[in-house]
């Protein structure tokens, strides 16, 4: 069965102080675990604040709350929400926007990460929703420009219709993983992704330009480092996508050809648009900087990696890690068969790698679990792998 709109109809958005107070009040009567979603704007604009808010509970109904109306006011939700469990699907994506809003649960739910631990191969919202209920809900405006106003109100039933399933659906799926034996790991995913600290920012973040590999000279990539530092700096002050100022293509065409004034640079595909021709003296500009730079300013092609080298390489600089690296992988997608599970929930591959590059002094099962906890690893996850890679840390390359 397809739903286009919510059973009780397009929910009024939630526009001012004192319909948020009676929003808030009606949700802390309400009963139950509440669900939680967000619409954002990633793709236009710079920040990755909510621009609207999604809640619904039993005794309650849905409530659709515009942050930005009420100047990120929003105290009564925050007192509401605090009562119960939340429900959320792909939490990562919405905790760090409702943390900047004060929001944050005391207790999680994750209805994408339940459908990987119960062994689902597709765990999309929707996909959940039409095989555990039999439901189909109408989909299409998440990548949408959730800054604009007024929403349109088929935009505004997909933002409900998101929350409309989503506790029916956390009770199917805790049904499903009891009855597989995995809701105490599931509840111990939920945890240590509830009280996760917030990602760090990265030291180079100019080295993600897409293309980047094609640029190997540090003078290419200083020039890279200062077109992408400019376009930081426009979109951030105009809250506008990096990408909507200047796509990564053009930053990679512009330091490969390295121009030799604006009329050069003007004749660049992207550059000829009007409104690169009216930046061009600040793109000019950061590629002059780039090219004025002393040889000891300029960025290595070759930075020291934060961590073990790509594992492809292993076998040519580390032949023992590369044989400890494949017997610990061929132990872990056994288990992670047997279990009906994504062998990256099993435990995470950046860590497996670090543990086999770099292992414990002693491998006995003990120690191997002490590194794995260190690294992050949950209890359910060292149960069930640790054996299997204290065994394949103890592998050797002959």
């Amino acid at each position: 069965m397809l739903l286009t709109e919510p059973a009780e109809g397009t929910p009024d958005v939630v526009t001012d102080l004192s319909a948020l107070d009676r929003a808030s009040r009606r949700i802390a009567e309400g009963r139950g675990p509440i669900a939680v979603d967000t619409e954002r704007a990633s793709g236009y604009r710079y920040s990755q604040r909510a621009y609207l808010v999604q809640v619904r509970r039993e005794g309650a109904g849905t409530f659709l709350v515009d942050p930005v109306a009420v100047d990120d006011r929003v105290d009564s939700l925050i007192d509401a929400l605090t009562a119960d469990e939340w429900v959320l699907h792909a939490a990562s994506q919405d905790l760090p926007c409702l943390a900047d809003l004060g929001l944050r649960p005391a207790r999680l739910f994750d209805t994408e990460l339940a459908g990987r631990l119960a062994g689902f191969e597709r765990v999309a919202l929707g996909t959940l929703v039409e095989l555990l209920l039999g439901y189909r809900l109408e989909k299409g405006h998440g990548a949408a420009d959730w800054s604009r106003r007024p929403l349109p109100v088929d935009w505004l039933n997909y933002a409900a219709l998101d929350v409309e399933l989503l506790i029916q659906l956390r009770d199917a799926l805790e049904d499903e993983l009891r009855a597989q034996g995995k809701l105490e790991w599931a509840l111990e995913e939920f945890e240590a992704l509830r009280t996760a600290d917030p990602a760090p920012p990265r030291k180079e973040p100019w080295r993600r330009t897409s293309g980047i590999h094609s640029v190997r000279t540090p003078r290419g990539l200083a020039a890279i480092r200062a077109l992408w530092e400019t376009r930081d700096a426009m979109a951030r002050e105009r809250d506008i996508a990096p990408g909507r100022v200047l796509p990564d293509s053009a930053i990679i065409q512009a330091a490969s050809v390295n121009p030799a004034d604006e009329q050069a640079l003007l004749q660049l595909p992207v550059f000829k648009g009007r409104a690169q021709r009216r930046l061009a003296g600040s793109w000019m500009r950061a590629l002059r900087t780039a090219a004025q730079l002393p040889k000891a300013e300029l960025p290595d092609p070759s930075p020291p990696a934060d961590g073990p080298p790509p594992a492809n390489r292993w076998a040519d600089k580390d032949p023992e890690a590369a044989a400890r690296l494949a017997a610990a992988r061929a132990a872990l997608a056994k288990i992670a068969e047997d279990n009906r599970l994504p062998v990256e929930n099993l435990l995470q591959p950046d860590l497996l790698r670090r543990t086999c590059w770099q292992p414990p002094a002693d491998l006995d099962t003990d120690s191997v679990a002490h590194t794995l906890r260190a690294g992050g690893a949950r209890e359910w996850q060292i149960t069930l792998t640790v054996d299997a890679v204290s065994t394949a840390l103890k592998t050797t390359a002959g």
